[in-house]
């Protein structure tokens, strides 16, 4: 079986290409969690997080911001790691089925798109100030908030590269 081809299925380019395997789920009652963000350069906070997050259901989905998405968040200088390459290591974590690139600024209507039971962000957000918690309180889903491991940060490895280099 060819292992790499495992990894760039679960990559999806256009939401719209998830609704089949999204419906399947659905019928099969398996718990939904969601979670998104840059994911410039993946470390072990991120590792942890998501593992932890992956743990709460059954099927994990990462939204992953494109690079001009990134870009517009994160200043001129970022992403470090092209989409593709963020996007094919998240895919290749166990625990992730599904990573699905957006071009907007907010996932918001990929939340509305993926309908999650469950909606992870990091503790740096209220619950309500998380983007999707209308959508997934609606539906009567959860919103939960996970501790950062401390000293891992995308921004901070980059900074002490800089100092370093």
């Amino acid at each position: 079986m060819d292992k790499l081809k495992l990894i760039k299925d679960k990559i999806i380019f256009q939401k719209e290409d998830a609704f089949n395997l999204l419906q399947t789920w659905r019928f099969k009652e398996e718990k939904i969690v969601f979670s998104n963000g840059c994911f410039d350069i993946v470390h072990r906070g991120h590792l942890e997080y998501l593992a932890s997050a992956a743990s709460m259901g059954n099927k994990m989905i990462i939204g992953l911001n494109t690079d001009s998405s990134t870009q517009r968040l994160k200043g001129a200088t970022r992403p470090i790691i092209d989409e593709y390459s963020r996007a094919l290591l998240l895919a290749s974590l166990a625990f992730v089925d599904m990573v699905i690139l957006f071009e907007e600024d907010t996932p918001y209507n990929l939340i509305n798109f993926v309908q999650p039971d469950i909606l992870v962000k990091g503790s740096d957000y209220k619950a309500e100030d998380i983007v999707g918690y209308d959508i997934v309180k609606a539906k009567g889903g959860e919103i939960k908030t996970l501790d950062f491991i401390e000293g891992f940060s995308s921004t901070g490895i980059i900074k002490k590269i800089q100092r370093e280099g």
